[in-house]
């Protein structure tokens, strides 16, 4: 797998330089490469406690992302899943430790319990006060003696950082933290595992199927599962967190995206954890947002801590790093709170149903045809566009059967109107909108007193008016108009022909002159149907008799 990185020897150096460059000013590293890879803070208050924490990089924003006032003082980083070594750590604290001591947060993994807990013997025997605190909020085992530190840990790094830096003695900073690292509870799902840059990717997932309980370094989750739809995921993960948890009446929830999940999915799994018995005592929510990542896996993990008055003081103060997930307030069954009546003016024109047997089965059968070419459809436009041609006109064909009963059937000047209106409402995009102009212009000229034939062929002239294509640019029209053409003289069977070929022809054209396909190459285009062509012979092939 292709990754943009110089090499895999340099890429923690590489990035870490990175992330300076990219800080404003707000963060250093000290010298050392690449033995010794720290990132601190560029104005360091050496009157408060230092927090100090890392690990193995590929987790980022954590650690070094999240350095900054209120936060980390330091964060050590090691090669990628690898622990800094101790001499790093020591170099970390050095740099940052004051008169007021030192708090190391550690995630309960073998190599940083080591590497850091004999880099604070060392410290300590400098004459510097040291105190650590250990994270152990995985909850995927619940026998395991040793949990490994998850997301939670980043509750730790929050309420300490306040702590610390609203001036608390190291003790009580300490004390704080170790109240929150051990009140943490967090649990991962993915459904692919880490891709290291400079390696061979492993995948050991079948198609439709997570790994439930997994760590943050590609390691096998506790169990495999098949992946249900987010609702009952989000019930079985909440589940699991329920029972730690038990008797908090608030709490504050991260929704951390472990690197390769996109927004959307974040979004969905969000909606569906508050959603839950468990969501619904949620008062602080963080993120969704990748907050500690495993590079770029394709998972989530929720992380949930019971709340008091102090540690809500302390998730809810503002702190200036953009990587932190700021927290914000969640409301009791938040939707419904959240809804508010559309604004007048959407209804549109308001039609008198009506029935006609033959009428209904025409449009039954383009809708259903549409929705069974979606795929093939999509399949297309992945090649020439973005992928999505098929959904957006079985989309549109779902929200017309979903109204058939509705439609004013047997009234055509109405019918017209009434498809623009649902179809334009339904569907987005071009092919949407187009649709919707179609037969708006369309049903305009059957209330003129045109026939079908003469009315369709106003729509297509207003669809070449409005989206400035014409036949022989790679367009829907490549299909439409030779089959508006053939209608009058040919029938349905003819215009169907028509369609076909027309479609079948936009593979030999090597130009597009309008939408994402004009970005392409020609070869690229090359013996590709546009799909917007081919949707258009799909439905006209519905119409044919026989």
């Amino acid at each position: 797998m292709a990754h943009f990185i110089n090499a895999r020897e340099t890429l923690v150096t590489d990035a870490i330089d990175g992330l300076i460059a990219a800080s404003g000013g707000r963060l250093a590293r000290l010298d050392g490469y690449p033995d010794i890879r720290v990132v601190l803070r560029a104005d360091p208050d050496p009157d408060r406690v230092a927090v100090v924490s890392g690990g193995g990089s590929g987790h980022e924003p954590a650690h070094e992302g999240l350095v900054g006032p209120g936060l980390l003082s330091a964060a050590v980083c090691g090669d990628v899943f690898a622990s800094p070594s101790v001499d790093a750590v020591l170099a970390g604290i050095l740099a940052v430790t004051g008169p007021a001591g030192c708090l190391l947060v550690v995630k309960n993994y073998a190599g940083d319990r080591l590497n850091f807990g004999l880099a604070a013997e060392r410290a300590r025997a400098r004459g510097l006060r040291i105190e650590t605190v250990l994270v152990a909020d995985d909850v995927a085992l619940p026998e395991a003696r040793q949990p490994r530190g998850l997301a939670g840990t980043l509750f730790v790094h929050k309420v300490a950082g306040h702590a610390a830096a609203s001036g608390a003695p190291l003790e009580a900073v300490a004390a704080l933290a170790r109240r929150t690292a051990a009140a943490a509870r967090s649990l991962g799902i993915a459904v692919s595992t880490a891709t290291i840059p400079g390696t061979e990717p492993r995948p050991r997932l079948a198609a439709g199927q997570a790994e439930l309980g997994l760590g943050i370094h590609g390691e096998p989750g506790a169990e495999r599962i098949a992946l249900p739809p987010a609702r009952d995921l989000a019930a079985v993960m909440t589940a699991r967190l329920a029972a730690p948890v038990a008797g908090a009446e608030r709490l504050a929830l991260l929704v951390n995206n472990l690197g390769g999940t996109t927004a959307l999915e974040m979004q969905v799994l969000t909606r569906a954890v508050l959603d839950t018995d468990l969501g619904a005592r949620v008062r602080l929510l963080l993120g969704p947002a990748p907050a500690m990542t495993a590079l770029d896996m394709h998972g989530a993990s929720l992380s949930v801590l019971p709340l008091d008055d102090e540690l809500e003081a302390a998730l809810l103060a503002p702190v200036a790093v953009p990587a932190w997930p700021r927290a914000e307030r969640v409301e009791p069954r938040f939707a419904s709170a959240r809804v508010r009546p559309l604004p007048e003016g959407l209804e549109g024109e308001t039609f008198a149903p009506s029935r006609d047997a033959l009428t209904a089965g025409r449009i039954e059968a383009v809708a259903r045809a549409l929705i069974a070419a979606e795929a093939a459809l999509n399949a297309l436009d992945a090649r020439v566009g973005d992928g999505d041609t098929g959904t957006t006109f079985a989309g549109a064909a779902r929200a017309v059967l979903a109204d058939l009963d509705r439609l004013p059937q047997a009234d055509p000047p109405a019918l017209a109107r009434a498809l623009a209106w649902r179809i334009g409402r339904a569907a987005g995009g071009s092919s949407g909108v187009l649709a919707s102009i179609f037969f708006a212009a369309t049903g305009a000229a059957l209330a003129g007193g045109a026939a079908w034939p003469a009315a369709l062929a106003d729509g297509v002239a207003r669809v070449r008016a409005y989206g400035g294509a014409a036949p022989g640019d790679r367009t829907l029209l490549d299909a439409l108009v030779p089959a508006v053409d053939a209608l009058a003289t040919e029938g349905l069977a003819g215009a169907a022909r028509a369609a076909r070929e027309g479609a079948r022809a936009t593979a030999r054209l090597e130009r597009a002159a309008t939408g994402r396909s004009s970005y392409l190459a020609a070869g690229d285009l090359r013996g590709v149907e546009d799909p917007g062509a081919a949707a258009v012979a799909e439905a006209f092939g519905a119409l044919a008799p026989g």
